[in-house]
């Protein structure tokens, strides 16, 4: 197996970087943002293109964390079906919610063509139901979708048709979003922040964030007075502001990336070239790279990082796929994703400057690049929007500082076994 990198795969076969310098002393702007991924990425280019004078401060590289790991796949609406979203928050909200989804597809999609950002964008995502129980829900919400909200892109599969859309006969069936979709995740960060820049913000990478103090960001290297701060640190926002730390929770993903496949079987292996990802709460989601690489994501962490990542993901990708047992595993990674209780995403705000977006919960390619967009429009004041998510109950988890991750844990570790009975 290839030297293991932090983004595994996607760094190894990534367009060339521009390297950003450490901030190098005191600075000013109108906005701050803190993090390099999807959601600052995205509020810095909004915000440059609207003349707003912006810095953009990232510990490490550009798309270090989960914006340069993940995935790569796009999908509709929330963790939470629509008729939960109904349930919970009523029908409006719900419908607001639901707009906005379909909003971050487009935004991607927009973003991608208007800068030519060259990542390997394809079409289509199936959710295949792993028993009769999560089929029966997939049926359920695909009548809703098509319904109540004139979403017709989106069909139900059943076991024959899964079979010939997969080349597995694990499923019973499944759902085909040909909304949803798939790209390289470190290549759309980095076409990101090469769009920002050309619009005019101003990049620092290597300079970590430290603390918040009124209307400045604290950092190693010096300090950044702004009228706005923005945190999009996702997993890692309590470092900057520790009264997060109830809404948000860690976990750890584990990505392999196979040899290539050789023409013959992977022309068999997906024809039709989807991304997939199926219903369990430890899920199993996968798609083939534009080289013609299975990527496989299975397993997480709670506490740490297996030494060898491919042994822990290769049973689960030989289970769905047996005819992949002689093609070597060449990349295999691992990263934080960071999710809430109730698995929506967290917006709100910290006094009169702060603004922050995070806990996209599994679904970050679509909904961070919007989360970057409402920040944005929040900052300039326009919050309409940004509060729709905002208004969003968010809950804590148990157990306060000591006990939150081991509850979170077992929590997890029910779920799992849920999944396995």
């Amino acid at each position: 197996m290839n030297a293991p990198l932090p983004q595994g795969y996607y760094a190894a076969t990534a367009h060339p970087a521009t390297t950003c310098p450490a901030v190098p002393g005191n600075e000013r702007a109108d906005v701050c943002i803190v993090g390099g991924g999807y959601t600052g990425l995205s509020a810095a280019l909004h915000l440059a293109e609207s003349g707003v004078r912006v810095i953009l401060v990232e510990a490490e590289r550009i798309g270090f964390g989960a914006s340069g790991r993940n995935g790569g796949q796009i999908h509709s609406g929330h963790r939470k079906s629509q008729a939960e979203l109904e349930a919970w928050l009523g029908k409006q909200h719900a419908r607001d919610l639901w707009e906005l989804a379909q909003e971050a597809k487009a935004t991607v999609r927009g973003l991608i063509e208007r800068h030519e950002i060259d990542c390997a964008l394809k079409n289509g995502l199936i959710i295949a139901a792993h028993n009769a129980e999560a089929l029966s829900g997939l049926a359920d919400e695909t009548a809703h979708l098509n319904a109540d909200y004139g979403y017709e892109n989106v069909r139900m599969l059943d076991a024959a048709e899964i079979a010939s859309q997969l080349s597995t006969s694990l499923y019973p069936g499944g759902q085909l979003d040909a909304g949803g979709g798939h790209l390289h995740a470190l290549n759309y960060a980095r076409g990101l922040a090469s769009a920002a820049e050309k619009a005019g913000a101003q990049l620092f990478e290597h300079t970590r964030a430290l603390a918040i103090e009124d209307n400045k960001l604290i950092c190693a290297q010096g300090t950044i007075t702004a009228d706005r701060i923005l945190l999009a640190c996702d997993a890692f926002s309590a470092s900057v502001a520790p009264q997060l730390a109830p809404y948000i929770a860690h976990v750890e993903s584990f990505i392999v990336a196979t040899a290539p496949l050789g023409e013959f079987l992977s022309r068999r292996l997906i024809p039709s070239d989807v991304a997939v990802a199926d219903t369990r709460h430890v899920l199993d989601y996968y798609r083939k790279s534009a080289d013609g690489r299975l990527l496989f994501a299975g397993r997480e962490s709670y506490f740490s990082v297996p030494k060898d990542i491919a042994s822990v993901v290769r049973p689960r990708m030989l289970k769905v796929f047996p005819t992949l047992q002689d093609i070597p595993i060449e990349y295999a990674w691992s990263g934080t994703v960071g999710i809430t209780r109730t698995r929506m995403p967290h917006f709100g705000r910290i006094g009169e400057r702060v603004l922050f977006a995070h806990g996209y919960s599994g679904h970050g390619v679509a909904l961070a690049t919007l989360g970057g967009k409402l920040l944005a429009e929040a900052a300039m004041g326009k919050s309409e929007r940004f509060d729709v998510f905002a208004n969003v109950p968010a809950q804590k988890f148990p157990g306060g500082a000591l006990l939150r991750k081991p509850l979170v844990t077992a929590a997890l570790l029910w779920y799992k076994f849920r999944d396995s009975m």
